[in-house]
């Protein structure tokens, strides 16, 4: 299990998604990008993703944080390009570091 914090903005249209919709729209990019993601058991499995706050419909931030659990060890920056090739225009992945907790 190893587990990634993460650094993001969202900007620009990006500032309309909610909160729901942002989390189904990380989980999709980390998908295509073919990352190792950790998935729940039970019943309805989906990936261990959380994020630290959720944002107001139409606010801007430059400073959302995020934590994903990974199956398999990712290199930091290679998380952060292989991630950002699948974000849309207004979401920018900005740091990314290994949580060893």
């Amino acid at each position: 299990m190893y587990k990634l914090n993460f650094v993001f903005s969202k900007k620009g249209a990006m500032i309309y998604i909610g909160h729901l919709d942002l989390m189904r729209l990380l989980t999709r990019a980390m998908r295509r990008a073919d990352l190792p993601l950790k998935i729940s058991e039970g019943f309805s499995p989906h990936p261990k993703l959380s994020l630290k706050r959720a944002l107001k419909l139409g606010v801007e931030s430059e400073h959302e944080e995020g934590t994903i659990i990974l199956r398999l060890p990712v290199e930091e920056e290679e998380f952060k390009i292989r991630l950002q090739q699948q974000l849309p225009e207004g979401i920018k992945i900005k740091h990314v570091e290994r949580n060893f907790s």
